[in-house]
């Protein structure tokens, strides 16, 4: 007699506990900027609460067309900083000043959704902007007049990610944060309440001349 193996059938309709991975940023925005920002506008609806939509991050290289190492390196780059493969941004005109034609390679470019933007946006604020030389915070007149914010970064190497002794030359970028807010203040509060290093907006003192 051979003895038959048992085998154990799972059903299909067997539930399976799976551990759901949610970044920080995500649960503070749920737990604390959601209700300080309803406080703040008197928001009648939950819907009406801004929120962040993507992050783009743009690198420009001037002279990707003759140096295809320089391209593929801020390639490279841009992937370990973002944790996404990014697209090569094609010139969309001639530029006669810059020796530029249409459909030459002039940078790279990714956008950030969901989780990964939480995570990027988590280290750029606990790690890559206070390791920023002279580092005073961010500007505040950086919003687009709709809710939307951009500023730049002068170096790539203040991201962890990157090795100072395989990089090919220092690069710049520039960060566009899409946020469904409408106006600059309901983008400011949001992004503000999110941690991002962004400067106090000064008050304005009202003067009253004594007569």
């Amino acid at each position: 007699m051979v003895d038959k193996k048992k085998t154990k059938k799972i059903s299909k309709n067997s539930k399976v506990n799976k551990i759901e991975y949610i970044p920080s940023l995500i649960t503070l925005y749920n737990r604390e900027v959601k209700s300080d920002l309803m406080k703040s506008f008197n928001y009648s609806n939950v819907m009406e609460i801004p929120k962040l939509i993507s992050i783009s991050i743009n690198m420009g290289i001037g002279d990707a067309k003759n140096n295809a190492k320089d391209l593929e390196s801020a390639v490279d780059e841009l992937t370990l900083i973002s944790g996404q493969k990014p697209i090569i941004t094609m010139a969309k005109q001639d530029i006669s000043n810059f020796k530029i034609r249409k459909g030459w390679p002039v940078g790279c470019k990714v956008t950030l959704r969901s989780n990964r933007m939480y995570e990027f946006l988590e280290r750029l604020i606990s790690i890559a902007l206070p390791r920023t030389r002279d580092f005073r915070g961010l500007p505040h007149k950086s919003f687009d007049g709709r809710g939307n914010y951009n500023f730049g970064i002068k170096e790539q190497i203040i991201f962890t990610e990157i090795d100072y002794d395989k990089i090919q030359s220092i690069r710049g970028m520039n960060v566009t944060m899409v946020t469904s807010a409408r106006t600059d203040n309901e983008g400011y509060a949001l992004l503000k309440n999110l941690g991002l290093p962004l400067r106090e907006k000064p008050v304005n003192k009202e003067i009253k001349e004594v007569v």
